[in-house]
């Protein structure tokens, strides 16, 4: 990687922790201040939570052409610009309608945002230096939203609107300023599609290309159970199933949140190397494992016969489990995405993939909390069977890609200590 990429990277890394911070910052509290602090009532504050999903699904399958078309980084300013303005005027909204449209602004500015900045890591990135870069971007991200949640708790104030306008200023400033660090990053040139129409066609004939990706459309749907069973569960399914089931007090459900952000914090960078030698699909494969021992650890609390110091200790480890399992995706699904994706084409394969993500947190939640508060049991029983077909459709996946999408690093080493007949022949393979 040259100096400039170098330099490049580190800008997107910090812009990575940035976003994340401002999600974290005032995300958690939406319910609240639209509910109680603005008076607007629970349906008016779950409409708030629907039109952000909403806005996402809206606005990526464009955001995808535009990054294509554009280039990432004018797409990413476009995001942050519309992401503080919904911020602001959330944080000045008094009226239902208002408080809708600042929420529309501000989702639909975020959903961009993540897959304009992988984007940009791909193109700052080398097959080499791929993985670990999307493993530093999961790390901050997840640091981003731990720091944010933690400091906008601090200040807000139910009982003052003012604390929650100082808030969602905060949160559109750090847009702004992320908008002034990214105005300083100097992308290489990557292929769009006006420099070859003939291979990335053109706004319908590039998601037609895209669907006629076999081995990508097999990831998005792998990706969507991955998606649904694990993410799609925290906030929603499996809280409920820990208070409902397992008895788990509103602190504990704290402390099992903390647990998973803290196993992704420690084990992410002592994974990667583990990570990196081995097949990609197989890590997923093993990572749906991993999911079923949590959702059985998870059965434990909330349907065994033990004391509630153990059904508590049950539930918290079901959330660090979690974590090491996404500690091991995010060095993998993502340049995986990068891989499959034909040249100038990234953005679109971003996109299409934060789409499929965008819609299993949807439907995630809508299926899991209202299954687990009314059958604990068979909530619990249909994930673990999701995690394991996870390792099914991992396995199947694999057939159908190549050494070097497959498992790149042995690829390399190959390439490596064979010289250029290999190199031929990984070229002739990809």
């Amino acid at each position: 990687m040259t100096r400039a990429m170098g330099a490049a990277m580190r800008r997107i890394h910090v812009g990575n922790a940035l976003s994340a911070f401002g999600l974290g910052f005032t995300v958690p509290y939406l319910y609240v201040y639209v509910a109680q602090v603005r008076g607007l009532g629970a349906m008016t504050a779950g409409f708030v939570l629907a039109v952000f999903a909403v806005a996402a699904l809206i606005v990526l399958p464009f955001a995808g052409r535009a990054i294509v078309r554009r280039g990432p980084l004018p797409v990413l300013v476009a995001a942050l610009v519309m992401a503080a303005l919904g911020a602001l005027s959330l944080g000045l909204a008094g009226g239902a309608a208002s408080v809708l449209l600042s929420a529309a602004a501000l989702g639909a500015g975020q959903a961009v945002m993540q897959p304009a900045l992988a984007t940009m890591i791909v193109d700052c990135s080398t097959a080499e230096t791929r993985s670990r870069a999307f493993a530093v971007q999961f790390f901050l991200q997840n640091l981003g939203l731990g720091v944010g949640g933690l400091i906008g708790g601090h200040l807000v104030d139910t009982t003052r609107v003012s604390s929650f306008t100082l808030l969602f200023s905060i949160e559109a400033a750090v847009f702004l300023l992320l908008v002034a660090l990214m105005a300083t990053v100097r992308m290489p040139k990557a292929p769009r599609i006006e420099d070859a129409p003939e291979r990335a066609g053109a706004g319908k004939g590039s998601w037609r290309q895209l669907l006629g990706n076999r081995a990508m459309v097999q990831l998005c749907v792998l990706g969507f159970v991955l998606f649904f069973a694990c993410y799609g569960q925290f906030e929603s399914g499996l809280s409920a199933y820990g208070v409902e089931a397992a008895g788990i007090s509103t602190s504990a459900l704290g402390t099992a949140l903390a647990a998973n952000t803290l196993m992704i914090v420690v084990a992410q960078f002592a994974v990667l190397r583990f990570v990196e030698r081995r097949r990609r699909t197989r890590v997923m494969a093993a990572v749906g494992v991993i999911w079923a021992v949590a959702w059985a650890v998870a059965a434990y609390a909330g349907l065994g016969h033990g004391s509630q110091a153990m059904a508590t200790a049950a539930f918290v480890s079901t959330y660090a489990l979690f974590g090491l399992g996404e500690a091991m995706l995010s060095p993998t699904l993502a340049p995986l995405v990068a891989d499959l994706a034909p040249e100038g084409m990234a953005g679109q394969y971003n996109s299409a993939f934060a789409l499929v993500k965008q819609l299993a947190l949807a439907v995630g939640p809508a299926v899991g909390g209202p299954l687990a508060a009314a059958l604990p049991g068979p909530y619990v029983v249909t994930f673990l069977v999701f995690s394991l077909a996870i390792s099914v459709l991992a396995l199947r996946l694999g057939r159908g890609l190549t050494a070097v999408q497959d498992h790149p690093w042995a690829v390399r080493s190959r390439v490596v200590a064979r010289g250029g007949a290999a190199a031929e022949a990984v070229a002739a393979e990809a």
